[in-house]
């Protein structure tokens, strides 16, 4: 059994007895970054086998755990925070037990992009998520030009490196439409700044920008 276990997004006590239990009870935990798993792991008394899978790695990797997954041995999944699967290879090794019928469940739990979404309070029954734009300002502005077209609540990842510009294009792009900014959900340093681009932008130019931001128009 291939077990897709959510974690936590930042409070370590944002995880669910089920995911506890699991993880104590496999065989091997493949994590998107192991020393950052073992502080979770230590919390909770967890003293389960662990191997590193990550985007650099993950075809060296994904023999090796297809191989014990066929053995019938069990192993989860997790990445350094919220649910595996979405903006990491995760995906891949899930699809490669899919392929090869092994059994595949998963533990729901924390994700960045509902948490703050519902933190917004904008439309959440109609909206799209679009993982990370370009780095590259002309590729984010024509990105965000076709969102704009979409006609739903847009969510969307930035780092605290990247934010400032990610504005000037929103500004360009969406003018004085309302943006959210929600940085560091659940962590002790949670914020949440609304306003239109430009005041965002003004404000995080005063304010050294933090963290992971996600950002919802």
């Amino acid at each position: 059994m291939l077990y897709i276990v959510s974690t936590p997004i930042g409070n370590l006590k944002d995880i669910t007895l089920r995911a506890i239990e699991v993880l104590k009870s496999v065989d091997l935990i493949a994590c998107e970054d192991t020393r950052h798993t073992k502080i979770l792991l230590d919390h909770y008394q967890i003293s389960a086998h662990t191997t590193s899978y990550f985007q650099h790695n993950r075809l060296q990797k994904e023999g090796y755990l297809l191989g014990l997954l066929k053995e019938g041995k069990s192993v989860a999944l997790v990445s350094d925070a919220g649910t595996p699967g979405v903006l990491d290879p995760g995906y891949q090794l899930i699809n490669l037990a899919l392929q090869n019928n092994i059994e595949v469940t998963v533990i729901p739990g924390a994700t960045a992009l509902v948490a703050a979404l519902v933190l917004s309070g904008k439309p959440a029954y109609n909206f799209y998520f679009a993982g990370f734009l370009p780095p590259k300002s002309g590729s984010k502005r024509n990105r965000l030009k076709v969102l704009a077209e979409i006609g739903s609540t847009i969510v969307f990842y930035e780092s605290c490196h990247r934010i400032l510009a990610t504005l000037e294009a929103i500004q360009e792009v969406f003018l004085e439409k309302e943006v959210v900014l929600v940085r560091e959900v659940t962590k002790k340093f949670e914020e949440v700044k609304r306003g239109s681009a430009k005041e965002l932008y003004k404000h995080f130019k005063e304010h050294k920008p933090r963290g992971e931001f996600v950002v919802i128009i």
